[in-house]
């Protein structure tokens, strides 16, 4: 980055801030004819000068043009003007200044527009060029730099320098202009009075900014303060597992405390210094006023001076100390905001970047990374002072497959991370035939090396969009008609940002070999059920909800297999498994919204406690008669719930099984119910809050014995009312149940079963699932729904996924770009030796024409490769084992056997 903030600026908006000067500049006569109007009103119509000689009338908008004595002298009269009284000249004049108030205004808008449009450019221009340093991070910077506070700077420190780019160089200019036409005008006036304005300002321009230079040390401290408390919190975020298990909320707190009140103090400091400051400055502000009341009011007594010249001096000072007071802001705006510039550059430091190779304009070298591996003089320090590796060296014929065997220590897995081009700092030279791989650009790398960690990295977002996330190749631009995107395309080239549609066709079919978005799936399901995940993604596909018009073909067959499973739920030895939506019955596996709504909610106002408060909703069960019912249900819940739960501490399992009232509602329900035995009479409110407690009713699950055959025959009754309701009120807020059609906001397992399992039968979900599965496979449905299964969401960084699907996930993706070189460090780490024994037999076969890298614990582990690595003492030894050479043909049934097994 640019060390010096204004090269940054000039360098990327020299064009727009020259216009937006010009403008500036071309604003100011019409500013100085505005501090001259209230002179000529008051001198020439309201004292009459105009008209001293008797005349009735005076000229209005006359203009002359005075020729200076250098070029003849003389004048020319260009426009005689209009004859008016002095009533009309006094509103002439007053309705000019008026229109030049407006002209003004309109000058002063354009620029302030045209000031913000170029700040928000060149912060978005700002913010780009940070995010791009911030993947140029080599891997040891990404070691000691802190996610949160990277972010942090992206995103919150440089907004101010952002606004204050707009002002960089047309703040200056506009005030100064201002000031200087203002002074001017005074000076023309009254030399002296002019004088005395200079002087206060001169003042004010030299010793305010000097004393704020203390806020700028205090804004510093306050700025790295703030950055650190930023940092703290996304560490602890980070590590919230440990805080939980080791009962550190006390620590944290007070840590957390301490740091705020550093900022405190920081900011009450800067307070006091900042009004400080502002009293002197206001002080100074209205001391020149004083001098032109007293002086020029002397003047003006003796004659020197008329009155309409003092009004319009007065005046003209009136519009001086906003731009001065404005120009010692920017002043200091400029100093805080270059400080925040040094740091951003500071953590942006050079050091911490990888070279941009990219931008060499050098021809692309893309064939595959096969030949001679040859290293030499490998040296690479550790934390400590020794070396991992000391002038080491290798050399490997690719195709291969080679197994690091680390035995405890940290030089396989460096490496591991060298051949992955995931380690910068270290000596020595890598070459793969005739290329350094160090030089390697990251287009060739990330295309043709693959790398498994320890810590899988997944983003937020489906399976499926980190699967293919090493697919996405940079879409060739088309034409694009719509005007938004021709603006997008405009404002992106304008701001140095990518002109590339993020809706675009980024993922390279060709890479993988499949023609569109459907074969991939099909490729991606395959992969994970050869890494032995199809169970879960399968599990998965069942769990999610599925978009009829994205799988027209699975809706339909879904729909049969919901009949297929209703005939065998129907058999004498599966009857009762399951009880099924039926419009004309009660279904007493579901809760009372369920039966009433007889859908699935897909909005917020159908959805917990807001069912209750949805006025569609309980005006039609008021009409189907059934609040006071309800209500009463609820009373009911609530004294059982207030007995069974009193005295238990919160997180008790009761809390979850009766699920109606949490430990945090339980003193709002016992105050309802005090206030109801007072009085015999409920509040609203408290009317809804006990309607919302029977609505998640389940008689079998909860047994309270609230619900007889009268009531549930009134129940099914009010389902076509409430369903009529919502229906005529136009909320689409419910999706309701049909037979024979798929419901889209429910998921896949609930549209298979169209019902609920029963709570009276003992292992009905396992037998459950037995029968789907065997009507899933028996319709072939199961790749389906395997496809479903990859628009699962993560999480936050993988969250809500476990480790080993995780490790799976993170495999599958690096094996789906068939890279030449795929170095596996850790990655099987989550499974246990069986299983990663499986795993790495299945790599080796499928890496018959490729090149494995991978860190073992052991020798017993290392079983299977073409080739053992050693480590001892800084030094590499390489032993060929008996592994089937490249080239030969493995066992026909080994790859089969082992997809099987981990299957």
């Amino acid at each position: 980055m640019e060390k010096s903030l204004f090269r940054y600026i000039w360098t990327h908006s020299k064009r727009d801030q020259m216009i937006v000067c010009a403008v500036v500049l071309a604003s100011q006569p019409f500013y100085f004819l505005s501090l001259d109007l209230p002179r000529q009103i008051v001198n020439q119509a309201i004292q009459g000068e105009a008209f001293r000689d008797g005349n009735a009338t005076a000229p209005f908008l006359k203009m002359t043009l005075h020729w200076p004595e250098w070029l003849g002298g003389g004048s020319t009269l260009l426009f005689d003007g209009f004859q008016l009284s002095r009533v009309g000249l006094l509103l002439g004049l007053s309705c000019l200044f008026l229109f030049f108030v407006i002209v003004n205004g309109a000058f002063k808008y354009w620029i302030n527009v045209a000031k913000g449009v170029l700040g928000e450019r060149m912060l978005r221009r700002l913010r780009f060029d940070l995010f791009t340093m911030v993947l140029r991070f080599t891997p040891d910077a990404l070691r000691t730099v802190k996610s949160s506070e990277t972010a942090t700077i992206i995103k919150d420190e440089v907004e101010p320098i952002g606004g204050f780019i707009g002002d960089a160089f047309i703040t200056p200019v506009f005030l100064s202009m201002q000031a200087l036409t203002a002074l001017f005008f005074i000076m023309v006036q009254n030399v002296s009075l002019g004088l005395m304005a200079l002087a206060v300002v001169a003042i004010q321009l030299v010793v305010i900014p000097r004393l704020r230079r203390e806020l700028l040390v205090l804004g510093r401290e306050r700025q790295l303060a703030s950055r650190e408390l930023a940092g703290r919190i996304g560490e602890v975020l980070d590590g919230i597992e440990v805080v939980h298990v080791h009962n550190a909320y006390d620590w944290e707190r007070a840590e957390i405390g301490n740091r705020l009140f550093t900022l405190y103090d920081l900011r009450v400091k800067i307070y006091n210094r900042k009004f400080v400051v502002k009293f002197l400055n206001n002080f100074l502000s209205q001391l020149t006023p004083f001098f032109f009341y007293a002086v020029g009011g002397y003047f003006a007594l003796r004659g020197t001076l008329d009155i309409g010249q003092l009004v319009a001096v007065i005046a003209a000072y009136r519009e001086l100390p906003p731009p001065l007071k404005e120009l010692i802001d920017w002043d200091q705006q400029r100093l805080d905001v270059q400080v925040k510039y040094d740091q951003v550059t500071q953590h942006f430091a050079e050091e911490r970047l990888a070279p941009l190779l990219e931008a060499k304009p050098v021809i692309v070298d893309d064939t595959p990374l096969t030949g001679l591996l040859e290293a030499e003089s490998l040296r690479v320090p550790d934390p400590h002072g020794g070396m991992v590796l000391d002038g080491a060296a290798f050399r490997l014929e690719l195709p291969t497959s080679v197994a690091l065997i680390s035995n405890g220590g940290t030089a396989a897995s460096v490496t591991a991370q060298i051949v992955a081009r995931r380690v910068s700092g270290f000596g020595g030279q890598v070459h793969i035939g005739h290329r350094d791989l160090t030089q390697l650009p990251t287009s060739v790398t990330g295309h043709r090396i693959a790398y498994a960690g320890l810590d899988p990295i997944l983003f937020p977002g489906s399976i499926r969009d980190n699967l293919v996330y090493g697919l996405r190749r940079k879409p060739e631009v088309g034409a694009e008609d719509a005007r938004w995107k021709d603006r997008r395309i405009a404002e992106a080239l304008r701001t140095g940002n990518p002109v590339d549609d993020i809706a675009g066709p980024w993922i390279d079919y060709d890479q993988i070999g499949v023609s569109d978005e459907d074969d991939l799936d099909r490729v991606l399901v395959e992969w994970l059920n050869r890494i032995g995940m199809g169970t879960e993604i399968y599990l998965f596909g069942l769990a999610e909800q599925m978009d009829p018009e994205r799988y027209p073909h699975v809706a339909e067959r879904i729909v049969e297999a919901r009949r297929r499973l209703r005939e065998t739920f129907q058999a004498d030895d599966m009857r009762g498994l399951v009880v099924p939506f039926d419009a004309n019955r009660y279904n007493d596996q579901a809760t009372i919204a369920e039966n009433l709504l007889f859908g699935v909610p897909v909005s917020e106002d159908f959805m917990g406690r807001n069912l209750a408060l949805n006025k569609d909703f309980s005006g039609a069960i008021d009409r189907a008669g059934l609040t006071d019912d309800l209500v009463t249900m609820g009373i009911q819940i609530a004294e059982t719930m207030t007995e069974i739960f009193e005295g238990l501490p919160p997180g008790h399992s009761l809390f979850e099984q009766f699920s109606f009232i949490g430990a945090d509602e339980l003193h709002d329900f016992e105050a309802i119910l005090r206030r109801r035995r007072r009085t015999d009479v409920l509040g609203k409110d408290d009317r809804v809050k006990l309607l919302s407690l029977p609505l998640d009713y389940i008689e079998p699950r909860h047994r309270l014995g609230l619900l007889d055959d009268g009531l549930r025959l009134r129940l099914v009754r009010a389902r076509a009312l409430v369903r009529e309701t919502l229906e005529r009120s136009g909320m689409r807020g419910v999706e309701f149940y049909d037979p024979d059609r798929i419901c889209a906001a429910a998921p896949v397992r609930d549209n298979l079963l169209f019902g609920r399992v029963s709570y009276r039968v003992a292992a009905a979900r396992h037998r459950v699932a037995a029968a789907v599965s065997s009507v899933v496979a028996e319709l072939g449905l199961r790749e389906d729904i395997e496809r479903i299964g990859l628009d699962h969401e993560v999480g936050t960084a993988g969250r809500l996924l476990t480790a080993q699907e995780r490790a799976s996930i993170n495999l599958v993706r690096c094996l789906v770009k068939k890279p030449d070189i795929l170095v596996v460090d850790g990655a099987l780490a989550p499974f246990d030796e069986s299983r990663a024994r499986q795993m790495t037999d299945l790599l080796i076969d499928l890496f018959e024409k490729q090149s494995l890298f991978m860190v073992v614990p052991n020798d017993r582990q290392a079983q299977g490769f073409q080739i053992q690595m050693r480590f001892r003492d800084g030094q590499i030894t390489t032993e060929k084992t008996g592994g089937p050479a490249r080239g030969d043909n493995p066992k026909p049934e080994t790859a089969s056997r082992i997809a099987g097994e981990v299957v």
